[in-house]
């Protein structure tokens, strides 16, 4: 997978070396809750917990599919711990989960890694209320019930978008940070920021698999680059942060030589060479289907590389902004934004009042939400095209 993103080394090698032992006896020796556990990002950090023999090691997510196959994978991998793994199919929320957590809710670390992580899902009013109360309100409520349960600590993913961001899911994902801060004052968390994770699913990536397997055509945008990091890489960054953070900490990449922007096209033609084929360009989507049919018999892929013109990409990357404090001395290969206490408590208020006002009466706009978005980030960089990816093969 290095190979594909272009890179020969893993990120945190030298980071996970030096703490590892230290990582061990903190794991070894605490129960841990991860919320979200069964998508790219929390499978990823679920196996690094669990090959560190946790006390108690819970997982819920909403994928029951996906749950199965993380123990499938799991018990295929590592085997068992000698402490409890236990695993439960549950939206976060419903009163179900609310149930599971009042008669078994007592954990040293909760991880929350459960996002509506997709550009695509602001194209419409309710999957982006649904983005709203996944990223914003749950990491609220779920938040709320770790420092009533005496939580140790408390840990959330982030993103590289929440970094002056263009688009809504960044955007949540700013305002989340927001709420985050405001529970900081009764409950230790940390968050992370990160870049693209490679392959991970319903990526750009991942469905080049699917492509092949389907013998359909390869799309990618050729003018948009962007930092890529592994699954593994994702949980060592998640679990390190909710171990070693302080106090509303984010940890991000840093760039280096190691983590460097490779276009999804480069990608793609990487990904077709290792498979065996030779990338065809095609000029519109009428011609890569058709020659879909006939290409790979003669070693060729039908391939659209096409400009990015949809709602919501930003041009380039970024994990902070030039307002934020850093510390770049502590690990070899992590940043570390470091937050003093910043929120508006009347802001947070309103917008939660303006949210819920609109959910009881079933009715609200996309541009509802962009004007209480606005309110809470008034340099929000919201650029509306009218083009979506779901409008695109």
């Amino acid at each position: 997978m290095l190979d594909l993103i272009g890179r020969k080394k893993k990120l945190f090698e030298k980071d996970i070396s030096t703490y590892e032992k230290e990582l061990k006896s903190i794991v070894s020796s605490s129960t841990f809750l991860v919320i979200g556990g069964a998508g790219s990002i929390g499978q990823a950090v679920v196996k690094e917990i669990f090959k560190r023999n946790p006390k108690k090691l819970h997982v819920v997510d909403i994928s029951e599919n996906n749950m199965v196959e993380l123990v499938r994978d799991i018990r295929s991998s590592y085997g068992y711990i000698d402490g409890e793994f236990a695993t439960f199919a549950l939206d976060i929320g419903s009163l179900e989960y609310d149930a599971f957590i009042k008669q078994d809710g007592k954990y040293d670390y909760v991880l929350n890694l459960s996002a509506l992580k997709h550009v695509r899902s602001e194209k419409d009013p309710y999957t982006l209320m649904r983005m709203i109360e996944t990223n914003i309100f749950n990491t609220d409520k779920t938040l709320k019930q770790a420092i009533k349960n005496k939580t140790k600590k408390y840990f959330c993913v982030s993103t590289d978008k929440a970094a002056n961001p263009v688009n809504m899911m960044g955007a949540s994902k700013r305002i989340m940070e927001m709420f985050v801060h405001r529970n900081s004052q009764n409950i230790d968390v940390s968050m992370a920021r990160f870049a693209n994770v490679a392959f991970s699913d319903g990526s750009l990536l991942h469905s080049f698999n699917q492509r092949l397997e389907k013998k359909q055509p390869i799309v990618a945008p050729n003018d948009i680059k962007r930092y890529f990091v592994t699954p593994q890489e994702s949980g060592e960054l998640c679990l390190m942060s909710c171990i070693f953070g302080e106090n509303r900490d984010i940890f991000f990449p840093k760039l280096s030589e190691d983590l460097h922007l490779i276009s999804f096209a480069d990608i793609a033609v990487k990904y077709l060479k290792e498979k065996g084929y030779k990338p065809y360009l095609c000029k519109d989507e009428d011609e890569a289907r058709e020659l879909a049919k006939t290409l790979p018999q003669q070693g060729k892929w039908s391939c659209l590389f096409t400009k990015s013109d949809t709602t919501g990409e930003k041009d380039f990357e970024e994990f902070f902004t030039d307002a934020e404090t850093l510390d770049m001395d502590r690990f070899e290969n992590l940043g570390i934004i470091k937050n003093e206490l910043d929120f508006d408590d009347e802001k947070l208020k309103g917008f939660e009042k303006s949210i819920i006002t609109y959910k009881q009466n079933l009715s609200w706009s996309k541009e509802d939400i962009v004007k209480e978005f606005f309110k809470l980030l008034p340099d929000f960089a919201h650029k509306e095209t009218g083009k979506y990816l779901d409008g695109k093969m």
